[in-house]
């Protein structure tokens, strides 16, 4: 069952999303060469900390056969492609760190990703970075005019590969609200399975990944990590999106961004 939050409800998952976006720009401003993923993590985990935010992400299992996660991050290099676990992996010149961070306040979550170019980085890979935040926002523009999210979903699909790269089918979007996880699962392919209605009151997160070859993915040895079968870079973007009466409020971008600024009274 697809759970529609209140003004109220909404306001409340901004705070946490804004703490999502604040921990992001932390990221930004120190990830380099030389600096290890562990080292990325733990600025995030400095600032919840300091801010009294539960990381969302440490603890979870999500099967029986796997260790909880370990860190309020999730960092995956060139082309692993989600849930990889931080550690004393250096990050080289040309790497991209796709980051997932996702917060909990009062009760609520906030969920986004980036990935992150670390020094100068190859033509093909910035252009997999400008893809794949392109057909991000891509599909937050088009929440206002579409009825259903398989035809976002649609025009997503149609946008990645028309670009020559492929898009992740194995992991998909998802509801959000007081668990990370909700319903409805939100695809970034079309699928008329599982389709929902666009309507005031949604929560999603939207997280396109999209690989330079295969849609295929492996697992890795620790159950988390996954990473592209051909090895070919891979990135990630997300952002935690409510529908409202007066269009989509981004919960975790800021103010100025996107149509943010009209939700300043909200």
């Amino acid at each position: 069952m697809i759970e529609l939050k209140t003004k109220r409800e909404i306001r409340l998952m901004r705070r946490a999303g804004l703490h999502v976006y604040h921990a992001h720009q932390l990221i930004a401003q120190a990830v380099r060469p030389g600096m290890t993923t562990r080292e990325a993590n733990d600025l995030v985990e400095k600032y919840f900390n300091a801010k009294n935010v539960e990381g969302m992400f440490k603890g979870v299992q999500l099967h029986s056969r796997h260790k909880p996660f370990p860190a309020v991050t999730c960092m995956s290099v060139n082309e692993e492609v989600v849930h990889g676990i931080p550690g004393d992996r250096v990050l080289q010149e040309g790497d991209i760190l796709s980051v997932d961070i996702g917060s909990r306040v009062a009760g609520w979550c906030g969920d986004s990703a980036v990935t992150y170019a670390i020094g100068v980085i190859s033509e093909e890979k910035q252009k997999l970075l400008d893809v794949t935040k392109g057909v991000l926002d891509l599909a937050i523009s088009l929440l206002p005019q579409k009825s259903h999210w398989s035809h976002i979903a649609k025009e997503m699909e149609t946008y990645v590969e028309d670009s020559g790269f492929s898009v992740v089918d194995e992991f998909v979007g998802h509801g959000i609200g007081r668990v990370m996880h909700m319903e409805p699962q939100v695809p970034n392919y079309y699928s008329r399975y599982g389709d929902f209605r666009i309507q005031p009151g949604l929560v999603i997160a939207i997280e396109p990944m999209v690989n330079v070859g295969t849609h295929k993915v492996r697992e890795g040895s620790d159950g988390w990590l996954q990473y592209t079968a051909d090895k070919k870079p891979s990135a990630h973007f997300e952002h935690t999106v409510a529908i409202t009466e007066r269009g989509p409020y981004v919960l975790t971008a800021a103010d100025d961004a996107y149509n943010n600024a009209a939700f300043l009274n909200y």
